[in-house]
């Protein structure tokens, strides 16, 4: 089966052709003609929350691709429902956490079979008494779309926060629930963000503007009127955005006020939690700081993740609490170039940190004499997670160890011992042998010599001869690594015959702080070539050839994807851009989106400097379509989706149908009842995944 092959029963479906509608648009003298400017709806805003209120001929206009979509994929069906059962076989229905103590209770969450969403529960230390706390199935019910952004108990465990996005617009609802009834309080607080206690009586959290920015954070008495909400901070720059949390040692909350290159954060000490937050130090032009705090019997300090003083791939340094300003602080661990400090947490006794070097990342151990051990791992691709436990007093911490081959692995680590201890290992019900799959990391030569980390997963009988597909995933933006983890899902793909690679680009910051910035602004191309460079290399070594190629990316990493086909459409068979950035050029012009003023730190402000709009000019997928041959493209947008609106993916789909010169097939799917994110549901998500290797495997001809 592939999209080449027709049905001669069946008539050929013939896909929506936009109209055009020219829209004129200038800019630093420039003129601009927008054919397709018409799909960005005047009430965008309203009809994130509500979709339903979409004006009638955009939405016409998405069923009827969403239409042309189902025609086109209809043959796959029986193939997507194969690729779900596999998937779902290698999920353990009846999934625990393992439980943590938090005081006399042992906190947990589980799934039952068949079911979408966890519930979460506690028992006593004995792991008697079991109350579920919150069962996250009953609250979804009559729900197309439910998110929830997680729980937090008040320090005295008699109450509960917790919110829920029902839209996908990611509108969080508030609401605190009495855990000796089981019942929530009789109000809620809308369109929030990040939230916490401060005490056992006092709340704080951050509520989003009109433009969808958490721009203010709020401070609420239990049991109060929530009218009675009182403004604690408000930032006023629409570049920055608002988020706090309770810090571990319970006596501060941290308000953190961060764009993507420069951060600012106040404390507001829980002693006092009527009282006004003070700043640790105030923001500068490029310079990034995370706090967090420890106190004993030696110190009473902040720990302080920071690039400043040219700490490009950053360094911590310690703070007295009294005198936390920059002229104070002193250093704990030296920056070291090429060796990325990623975040530092504190119990009472110990400190630990993140780093990361040459796109593995690994735990240090700081104890109370200054002495520090790295804990070490052997693979030669893995992913890791530092989790601390809730007690501060704590001499144990857990990690989550994986890589392409190996599942999830949890594991306890004796601080005061060193030693380890395996406490789960994901299971995979219809059954794993790491030994049946290789995984190696490779290295790519982009355009410049720049050497590109390349992860690589396929099954060991896989002919490496360039007979092999292969499916190729990128990011490369905002610094975000990509981890070389274990993902179930994608044995369906490596299971018959494709070689599936992580492209650690540029843009991400696998290979230090140095990395991302070499992605950044002017640099942007960078990202692409880099993406293209690994496709080529994969080719030229065998493990697949070129034309065999399916790359994917989401969001930022759409964008990724519809430069490479611009750039270099006849090295893939397939594009699978999900929800993706690529009419970039007017998006950063637009400062009234909710990401745009913050964006101008990674790619520059179009708005005031002719420079940075070309730059954009130059690569916006949108912009650069042009009368070429293009791969077969599936591309997917929300219509509730605030970071990447569903317009942009809509015009660029018309503008390619407009301006490809081939046969081969361009599909838009719109999730007309949710957001970025997709489905939600354990299971329902599973349907996105299936849909997008179905579309892979029939673009080479192997469906």
């Amino acid at each position: 089966m592939s999209f080449t092959s027709k049905n001669a029963t069946s008539p050929v479906a013939i896909p929506p052709v936009a109209d055009k509608r020219p829209h004129e648009l200038e800019a630093h003298g420039i003129k601009r003609t927008d054919d397709y400017h018409w799909l960005r709806a005047d009430n965008w805003q309203e009809a994130m929350r509500e979709p339903e209120k979409l004006p009638e001929d955009i939405k016409a206009y998405l069923n009827a691709e969403n239409t042309y979509y189902d025609e086109m994929m209809q043959d796959t069906l029986p193939l997507q429902e194969t690729l779900i059962a596999e998937m779902r076989g290698r999920i353990k229905e009846d999934e625990s956490s393992i439980p943590v103590q938090d005081s006399e209770y042992l906190y947990q969450s589980k799934y039952e079979e068949g079911q979408e969403y966890s519930k979460m529960l506690r028992t006593d230390l004995d792991g008697k008494n079991e109350q579920i706390l919150i069962d996250y199935n009953v609250e979804a019910e009559g729900q197309d779309y439910f998110v929830a952004s997680g729980a937090a108990t008040s320090p005295d465990h008699n109450k509960m926060l917790w919110a829920a996005d029902t839209s996908g617009a990611e509108y969080y609802a508030l609401r605190v629930r009495d855990l000796t009834s089981g019942k929530d309080l009789d109000y809620v607080i809308k369109d929030v963000g990040s939230f916490d206690w401060i005490d056992n009586e006092h709340i704080i959290y951050t509520r989003v503007d009109e433009h969808h920015r958490p721009s203010k954070v709020f401070r609420h008495k239990i049991g109060d009127d929530p009218k009675n909400e009182e403004l604690v901070l408000e930032e006023q720059d629409p570049r920055f955005f608002m988020g706090l949390g309770r810090m571990l040692s319970g006596k501060f909350v941290d308000i953190s006020i961060a764009m993507n290159d420069q951060s600012e954060h106040w404390v507001l000490d829980t002693s006092t939690p009527n009282g006004a937050p003070r700043c640790i130090e105030p923001r500068a032009d490029g310079i990034e700081y995370e706090i967090d705090h420890q106190i004993n019997d030696m110190h009473d300090r902040f720990i302080i993740t920071t690039n400043a003083e040219n700490a490009t791939d950053f360094k911590i340094v310690t703070a007295p609490v009294d005198k936390p300003q920059r002229e104070n602080w002193a250093e704990l661990v030296p920056h070291v170039e090429g060796r990325m400090i990623l975040s530092a947490q504190c119990y009472k006794h110990w400190v630990l940190h993140l780093e990361r070097k040459n796109a593995l990342p690994s735990i240090v151990i700081h104890d109370q004499e200054g002495n520090q051990t790295p804990i070490s791992f052997e693979e030669e691709a893995y992913a890791i997670g530092l989790q601390l436990l809730p007690e501060y007093e704590n001499n144990v911490i857990r990690f989550q160890y994986s890589s392409p081959t190996t599942p999830d692995q949890t594991f306890e680590y004796d601080l005061t011992s060193a030693a380890r201890k395996l406490l789960k290992e994901k299971e995979v019900p219809s059954g794993h042998n790491a030994k049946d799959y290789v995984a190696r990391r490779i290295i790519a030569k982009s355009h410049d010599g720049a050497e590109v980390p390349v992860t690589v997963l396929h099954h060991k009988d896989t002919k490496l001869d360039g007979s092999a597909p292969c499916f190729l995933y990128g990011y490369g933006s905002y610094g975000i690594s990509i981890p070389a983890g274990f993902s179930t899902s994608r044995l369906s793909l490596i299971d018959r015959g494709f070689i599936f690679a992580i492209a650690h680009i540029r843009g991400g910051e696998e290979k230090g702080r140095a990395w991302y910035k070499a992605a950044k602004f002017g640099g942007k191309s960078n990202t692409f070539h880099d993406f293209i460079a690994a496709g080529e290399m994969l080719a030229s070594e065998n493990f697949t050839s070129r034309g065999q190629i399916v790359c994917n990316g989401g969001s930022a990493g759409g964008l990724l994807v519809g430069a490479v086909v611009n750039m270099a459409p006849d090295l893939f068979a397939g594009a699978i851009a999900d929800v993706p950035f690529v009419d970039v050029l007017n998006t950063i012009l637009d400062d009234t989106l909710p990401l745009t003023p913050g964006e101008w730190s990674q790619w520059g402000n179009p708005i005031e400097s002719k420079e940075a709009y070309n730059w954009i000019a130059g690569y916006s997928p949108y912009d650069n379509v042009e009368a070429k041959a293009y791969p077969h493209m599936l591309i997917t947008a929300g219509v509730s989706d605030p970071r990447v609106t569903y317009w942009e993916p809509a015009k660029w789909v018309a503008k390619l149908r407009e301006f490809k010169v081939d046969d081969n097939i361009l599909m838009l799917r719109t999730n007309m009842t949710s957001g970025h994110f997709g489905k939600s549901g354990r299971f329902a998500a599973l349907e996105d995944s299936a849909r997008t290797y179905a579309f892979a495997l029939k673009s080479v001809g192997r469906a």
